[in-house]
């Protein structure tokens, strides 16, 4: 019986240090300059993003034509509640439809930030497809002028999902969280390798559950 119990005791131990870190809180943080600097099997990347100074440090700059980083990871991964974060710059004279980040599958369980550019200024576009749900947070009365810096913040907490523009809530939406449980994440296109972003990329943070505003990024 005591032989038993040790062997109980040795097979469950792993199983609950998967849990203790399963629960933590821990954020992930990319700066896009160390993506590149670091790249290694993880990390593809796509025609040739370029590090550039910035008002923040280095940076990605993305021609909105074939730069782009592939990462074989998805910070999202199990997640119910969460916060994404970007620090990023849009450029004028690209696509109308530019993807800035992609978590998850292609065409299956995925989430989008992306932006709409018009002639002088962009607005924001937070997709999600989760289990058989879709939800698009949009509004194309909501501009912003083109070539300057922004925060983008996109939070999902107890079924709301709620999108921010430097700290200002633009949008709100309901949903039954399903978890994303698969895929990869893309920077700077979408997966399929469409809509192409132009501009800078500085910061991309995740945390592992919803922030208040007062807790965002800024730097």
């Amino acid at each position: 019986m005591k032989f038993l119990q040790v062997v109980c005791f040795c097979f469950l131990l792993p199983l609950f240090a998967i849990a203790q870190v399963s629960a933590t809180n821990k954020a992930t943080v990319w700066l896009s300059a160390d993506l590149i600097n670091q790249h290694h099997q993880t990390i593809r990347l796509l025609g040739n993003p370029t590090i550039v100074d910035s008002k923040y440090g280095k940076a990605v700059r993305f021609d909105g034509l074939n730069d782009a980083i592939f990462l074989d990871e998805m910070p999202l991964a199990q997640l119910k509640k969460f916060t994404i974060e970007v620090i990023f710059y849009p450029e004028s004279g690209s696509n109308f439809e530019q993807r800035l980040l992609h978590f998850g599958e292609i065409l299956g369980n995925r989430l989008l930030l992306e932006t709409r550019s018009t002639a002088s200024d962009w607005y924001f576009d937070a997709f999600i497809f989760s289990g058989t749900q879709k939800n698009t947070l949009v509004d194309s009365t909501l501009l912003h002028p083109q070539n300057q810096w922004y925060h983008l913040a996109y939070v999902i907490d107890d079924g709301k999902l709620i999108t921010y523009v430097n700290g200002v809530k633009e949008l709100e939406s309901q949903i039954k969280m399903i978890p994303l449980l698969a895929g990869k994440t893309s920077i700077g296109v979408r997966q399929n390798e469409k809509s192409w972003f132009k501009g800078l990329i500085y910061k991309i943070k995740i945390t592992p559950k919803a922030i208040d505003p007062k807790q965002f990024i800024n730097n």
